[in-house]
């Protein structure tokens, strides 16, 4: 176990959570949840700060009582005992951070690529992602000092820089580009469905908050520290998720921006600012994902490393150092090099929003007396999830049924593989 000074403070966490969701939320998923959300787009963002709200509510008051690396495992455990449901709740939750890290992976690929019009390469984007997840997995090496210290930078960086270009934007564009999220001219394709669907993609722009939670351990005075950083962390990136949309849907309509959505905000920038604006939006771009990359491959590493202690998980044959690292690191190259943006983003979608279900039953049915939660809370996640998971589900059969497919092919394969662990271990 560190000692306090090698573990993380509030504002340490917070920068950890925040790295994750920028990264993500903001450069990845705003063309994605336009193609869906139509220009409602800045409000399906605030409606999965909403979801998310009430989602992040079990998770902090179990990690107040039991503050530990792998929180989420743990809390699966606690909920479902040892055995195959814990193990592959757990697992899709690790899946799901690993997907994100594809998309992160991507994602800078994408942005690094836009200067030079190759930003659709179907080599060079997942080349740079390979890239960039190796750079990351490096760095972590060196321990959570430096993540921290990176993080911290980073943090503030994003912040800062997204924040100016999102206010400079609606100043250019006036006040009343705030009517339009409103009351926007171009409506979701398939309607309320769309708009939830949309919803579902935004929660991906939130769930930075459980690389908080799962590196309970690490945060310095944990049981008040965890949720004051999950708190901050939500309302600082709904914030700015709101100012940054309202200035892209000002600046370009929802053609262009489906058109543009895997750098949506590069492309918003170029009729405001001109060329400094892009290049600025891309720089910002650039640290967010290398940031959010340092962040998330820190937690679910730790995450694998849970696992394995709970034998959930199996190791690499030999003595390899930093093996969860190396695990992970090789299911996040796999993923970006096979996988598109979009394809990313809704098999992390699924697998995440399944497994939230989960620990918030679990603490309906078993935990919620134990850890001080009021269950109403819970339930009321467990409706807003299932709400927008159908809406998801229901559009993306229509229109993407190959990435459903896999997803549940993944899940499966997931289940079957718990199944054999607990066999092999019962024997």
């Amino acid at each position: 176990m560190p000692d306090s000074r090698a573990k993380f403070s509030l504002l340490g966490s917070v920068s950890l959570g925040t790295g994750v969701m920028i990264g993500a939320g903001i450069f990845a998923l705003v063309g994605q949840v336009a193609a869906l959300a139509g220009g409602f787009m800045p409000l399906a963002f605030l409606a999965g700060a909403l979801v998310v709200a009430f989602s992040a509510y079990s998770y902090v008051k179990y990690s107040n009582t039991n503050p530990t690396s792998g929180g989420i495992a743990m809390l699966l455990k606690a909920a479902y005992g040892s055995g195959v449901v814990a193990g592959s709740f757990s697992f899709f939750m690790y899946v799901s951070m690993v997907v994100a890290e594809s998309l992160l992976a991507r994602t800078f690929g994408t942005y690094v690529l836009r200067p030079f019009g190759l930003e659709g390469n179907a080599f060079l984007v997942p080349a740079l992602g390979v890239l960039a997840i190796s750079l990351a997995a490096l760095v972590n090496i060196f321990g959570n000092r430096l993540v921290e210290g990176s993080a911290m930078t980073t943090a503030a960086a994003k912040i800062v820089g997204l924040a100016v270009l999102a206010v400079a934007g609606i100043a250019a564009s006036g006040l009343s580009s705030f009517t339009g999220i409103v009351a926007p001219e171009t409506a979701p394709e398939h309607g309320i469905l769309g708009f939830l669907a949309g919803t579902t993609l935004c929660i991906l722009a939130y769930k930075g908050f459980t690389t908080i939670t799962n590196q309970g351990a690490d945060v310095r005075d944990a049981k008040r520290n965890i949720g004051r950083s999950i708190a901050i962390s939500i309302a600082l990136c709904a914030a700015l998720y709101l100012l940054i949309t309202t200035a892209t849907a000002a600046s370009l309509d929802v053609a262009d921006i489906v058109k543009a959505r895997d750098y949506a905000i590069a492309a918003a920038a170029d009729p405001l600012f001109g060329a400094w604006g892009v290049v600025l939006t891309i720089a910002i771009a650039i640290i967010a994902t290398l940031s959010g990359l340092l962040a998330s491959l820190y937690s679910v590493s730790r995450l694998y490393e849970m696992l394995h202690d709970m034998g959930q998980a199996p190791v690499l044959p030999g003595r390899i150092s930093h093996q969860s690292l190396v695990i992970t690191v090789g299911l996040a190259i796999l993923v970006t090099v096979f996988f598109d943006l979009s394809q990313i983003a809704s098999m992390g979608a699924l697998l995440y929003i399944t497994m939230d279900i989960a620990v918030h039953w679990g603490v309906i049915r078993r935990l919620h007396s134990t850890i001080g939660a009021r269950r109403w809370v819970p339930v009321v996640a467990i409706v807003l999830d299932a709400i927008v998971l159908f809406a998801f589900v229901a559009v993306k059969v229509r229109s993407d049924l190959l990435t459903v497919s896999v997803t549940v092919a993944i899940a499966l394969a997931i289940f079957l593989n718990q199944w054999w662990f607990a066999s092999h271990k019962r024997s």
